[in-house]
């Protein structure tokens, strides 16, 4: 049996990761805090990246970004199912505003 190995694929996902918060936290910090699902720490931390450093985050073997949903109902959502497809991206980002944020060390962050 074969081994996948996505190193490579991990790779080029998270530096255009980090390439896109970098410019939305640029563009506008506050709407790209809420869509990355960050608070000001790491909002800092991204916005501050050298291009070396960059780089260098993005050659780890762990994947950065992460779902910003834990539970069935919201995944559901987000795939669309519900009684109306049409607002199901919308209720889910309602649901998703409402779950707390998380800082470095596992504190929730406080919400503006």
């Amino acid at each position: 049996m074969k081994r996948c190995d996505f190193q490579a694929e991990i790779q080029e996902l998270n530096l255009a990761y980090l390439v896109l918060a970098q410019k939305m936290l640029r563009e506008d910090r506050e709407t790209a805090m809420f869509r990355l699902g960050v608070g000001d720490e790491i909002a800092d931390l991204l916005e501050g990246l050298s291009s070396a450093k960059l780089v260098r985050m993005a050659t780890g073997q762990m994947l950065l970004p992460v779902f910003r949903f834990d539970d069935a109902l919201l995944a559901g959502l987000l795939a669309g199912e519900g009684r109306d497809p049409a607002t199901s991206s919308l209720h889910a980002a309602i649901l998703a505003s409402g779950k707390a944020l998380v800082e470095p060390g596992g504190k929730a962050a406080k919400k503006s």
